[in-house]
């Protein structure tokens, strides 16, 4: 239950956290025109097969790219180490985690807010490659110092290649709704939580 709890506060921190600069921006530049969850993207997408097809797929890469990238730093800390081993029990506290606490927040502030504003301003081509850059980025510096360049290169290369499809699926196919790449990510975090909690990797 502590795990659960910890897990549920880190989460509304998270979200809060990421949501900052994007709810500033939109106050003052958008308050007027629509709401800040449509402005983001937090939006219903009609239900095409296409979309759905994609979401499974894109799914299925990220939780192998997600395996990977977990294996090649399977003995740093992650953020779901916290899972480690702690099998069934922890089941409650990965799903609050793969939903809440790094897929939204990401998401939020990637596709929602960089890729959507980035769009304005240079066009989608380039935004969405910026946002997934960054994305890459963000996940694969961490490990640098303990991965080496190569490792890091790598991470920062599949993370940044799932960045763009997610982006892609968003803006192109789901007509600017970020639950695509949020069910997308969710999953591949739950398989990451999942395999932490089962020693699998």
């Amino acid at each position: 239950m502590k795990l659960f709890l910890n897990t549920v506060k880190s989460s509304v921190g998270q979200i809060i956290l990421f949501a900052i600069i994007p709810f500033i921006w939109w106050f003052v530049t958008a308050r007027n025109k629509q709401s800040f969850f449509k402005w983001l993207g937090l939006k219903k997408f009609e239900g095409k097969r296409k979309i759905v097809t994609d979401i499974f797929i894109i799914s299925i890469l990220f939780t192998i790219v997600g395996a990977f990238l977990l294996y090649s730093v399977r003995n740093i800390g992650t953020a779901t180490s916290k899972f480690d081993g702690l099998g069934v029990k922890a089941i409650p506290a990965i799903t609050i985690h793969a939903l809440f606490n790094t897929s939204f927040p990401e998401e939020l502030l990637f596709r929602g807010y960089l890729l959507k504003r980035l769009s304005n301003i240079v066009g989608f081509n380039w935004a969405n490659l910026i946002q997934a850059i960054l994305f890459g980025f963000l996940h694969g510096v961490m490990f640098f110092a303990v991965v080496g360049i190569l490792k890091t290169f790598l991470i920062c290369l599949f993370t940044s290649a799932i960045a763009w499809f997610m982006g892609y699926i968003n803006e192109k196919e789901a007509n600017g709704s970020i639950i695509p790449s949020w069910i997308i990510h969710a999953i591949a975090n739950l398989f990451s939580g999942i395999y932490a909690a089962f020693s699998i990797i």
